[in-house]
């Protein structure tokens, strides 16, 4: 798949996320995302790499991080605790929850993003993704019996770890003879495949 057409994609969709937050129907995107979850049992987290609109400022970020050349700080051991996905994905669940039994509008979506785009700026773009992204935790779980995923050939790979390098997601485990794509924590980005030497990674059955 070609990264022009994918990136039109993302950008028009979240030229859509501005207008409905702008509009005051945030509602609205979250019925996206449902959709997103059901896709996802078949096709894994696709809504991660072709709809969220977090994703897309993030790849803003991180190129225009590459461009001042911001070097990344590490990720704190803590946040890669479990405790702290499940912490954050239980508070956005209940915020949900009381805004909709409430009608109180707060900024939740807005607030996501703005999250997302400051500790981006800080540490590595995973950090957001596969620790912190309360869309994220719930697409890790459901995309887990995903039918159609990205996956490394082995007779193929070469081991050079490319892949495991331009992964946002974290996604990538080496193996003894080739890499593995964990398809839970994948984020349907495409990115490996397109930057593969070997041509070994695609996204089918």
């Amino acid at each position: 798949m070609k990264k022009t057409l994918q990136r039109s994609i993302q950008i028009a969709l979240l030229v859509v996320f501005v207008a409905l937050i702008i509009m005051g129907k945030p509602q609205l995107w979250m019925g996206l995302f449902v959709l997103g979850i059901l896709a996802s049992f078949i096709f894994g987290r696709i809504y991660c790499g072709w709809a969220c609109a977090i994703n897309t400022v993030l790849i803003g970020i991180t190129t225009i991080k590459k461009k001042m050349k911001i070097k990344d700080r590490p990720i704190p051991k803590w946040i890669k605790k479990p405790v702290t996905r499940y912490a954050v994905l239980f508070l956005f669940i209940v915020t949900l929850i009381f805004t909709l039994r409430t009608g109180v509008k707060l900024p939740v979506l807005p607030l996501l993003i703005l999250s997302g785009m400051i500790l981006t700026f800080i540490y590595p773009e995973e950090l957001w993704h596969r620790y912190l992204c309360p869309y994220g935790s719930i697409l890790h779980k459901s995309s887990k019996t995903a039918k159609r995923y990205v996956k490394v050939d082995p007779d193929l790979c070469n081991n050079c770890g490319l892949c495991m390098r331009v992964c946002p997601g974290l996604a990538v485990k080496k193996g003894e003879k080739s890499h593995e794509i964990m398809k839970d924590d994948c984020l349907v980005c495409m990115e490996c495949i397109r930057k593969c030497p070997q041509d070994a990674i695609s996204y089918k059955s």
